[in-house]
């Protein structure tokens, strides 16, 4: 393509040669600016190769000059406008919440993933592996906190040869789309009546088929008010 033609397209239009080559070539082309790469060694193939280069990037240029003028119009947006404080009641919603997600996390029922693999006697190598799996399964839930991945000591016992009970699942199933983590977090640890005011979570292994009637009987009363 010609000079003349890439300039109709797109605005962007390359000559190479001698300086002298260059210089007649520029006289006949209708442009109010240059830009020049000169090479000190070199020749005509890769004079070319850097010209195609550069066409592509300039045909991004525009498009990023764009971005970058509207990322600077919304910052001064944001540095004008002050900030808007929450409404009391949702500072006060927030502070609830907190308190609730520091009372859960104080139980001492949680333990990060290395802990729950020496327990199991899994692998040190890669001890958040099977934890992990786990969750990813819907065998078990966790607790993300700071960064951090706690899974509910609860779940584990002897009798489950320190694997997720496995009625948790169960339970979850129940759950799912219903509660999320801290959701569930709160369930389990909250007295319920339809357990005769026990916790599920003190029951879930011993009388795991009761815990997942409670968690039945939890959703029915939510979806008939």
């Amino acid at each position: 393509m010609t000079a003349e033609k890439a300039l109709e397209r797109s605005g962007v239009g390359t000559v190479t040669g001698t300086p002298d080559e260059v210089r007649k070539k520029l006289a006949h082309l209708p442009v109010d600016q240059v830009v020049a790469l000169t090479l000190l060694h070199g020749n005509k193939a890769h004079a070319h190769v850097l010209l195609d280069a550069v066409v592509g990037l300039a045909a991004l240029i525009p498009g990023i000059i764009e971005r970058r003028h509207e990322a600077k119009y919304q910052s001064i947006i944001e540095a004008i406008v002050p900030d808007v404080p929450l409404p009391q009641h949702k500072l006060i919603e927030a502070r609830m919440t907190a308190e609730a997600r520091k009372g859960v996390l104080e139980t001492g029922e949680w333990m990060t993933a290395a802990e729950v693999a020496e327990m199991a006697g899994f692998s040190a190598s890669n001890p958040s592996a099977q934890p992990n799996k786990w969750k990813k399964d819907g065998q078990i839930f966790a607790l993300r906190h700071h960064g951090v991945d706690y899974f509910p000591g609860y779940a584990f016992g002897p009798s489950t040869d320190y694997r997720p009970a496995k009625d948790l699942a169960r339970v979850l199933e129940v759950f799912r789309g219903k509660k999320d983590d801290w959701g569930l977090a709160y369930w389990f640890a909250s007295a319920n009546s339809f357990l005769g005011g026990k916790r599920p979570q003190d029951l879930l292994i011993s009388k795991p088929d009761r815990v997942v009637a409670a968690a039945e009987d939890e959703v029915a009363g939510v979806l008939h008010g």
